[in-house]
């Protein structure tokens, strides 16, 4: 793992927090490419309307671009947006600076990717986190990606218990899929496992 530089930005709710570090080059959560199991989903999937919130530097929504999804990447964090655009050159059109709990996707999304974001918010956005992806989903549209489980401890990244996870997300989603990954990111370690959520019935 990178080593930590110094950072004067505490609150990982501010996009400053952010900013710092997409400026200074530390962002370990980022894989620089995509991984296997979203090739897998997306590759067993009609293309259709996502949203990758909290998208980094955005690897899956350009590679999605690039096979003609309608994809929109969203971050609320200047520095990120801006790292995004470079990384994906002629892709940079589907990156938006937003906030994930007020933006309304045009068009309505299918599917939520999640990858490193819901770890990265504090816990005490995680229940604004789960209403805002039932919201945003029709019924039978996927929550799919990695998720952070273990126990909880400080953070970002902030774990998250599987218990928790489940009574977090099971009163408006079943869950299909749940297995670690096959090349977990070194700052997750063992901890991260891919989980595919369908959005049940209102």
């Amino acid at each position: 793992m990178a080593q930590q530089p110094d950072f004067t930005t505490r609150d990982a709710a501010d996009a400053g927090f952010w900013d710092e570090r997409f400026a200074k080059g530390f962002t370990p959560w980022d894989m620089h490419g995509v991984p296997a199991e979203f090739k897998a989903f997306a590759g067993g999937q009609e293309p259709c309307p996502v949203l990758i919130p909290g998208c980094g530097n955005g690897w899956e929504a350009g590679w999605l671009h690039e096979r003609g999804w309608p994809v929109t990447a969203i971050d609320f964090a200047p520095e990120a947006v801006a790292s995004a655009r470079k990384a994906l050159g002629a892709a940079a059109g589907v990156v938006h600076q937003a906030d994930f709990f007020a933006f309304e996707p045009e068009p309505p999304c299918e599917v939520i990717y999640e990858r490193a974001f819901l770890c990265a918010l504090p816990p005490r956005l995680r229940e604004p986190y789960a209403r805002r992806v039932a919201a945003l989903l029709p019924p039978g549209g996927l929550l799919a990606g990695y998720f952070f489980v273990d126990e909880t401890r400080g953070g970002p990244p902030f774990a998250i218990a599987a218990d928790a996870l489940d009574a977090l997300l099971s009163p408006d989603f079943e869950r299909l899929e749940d297995r670690p990954s096959a090349a977990p990111l070194p700052v997750f370690g063992e901890r991260e496992r891919w989980q595919v959520w369908r959005r049940r019935a209102r």
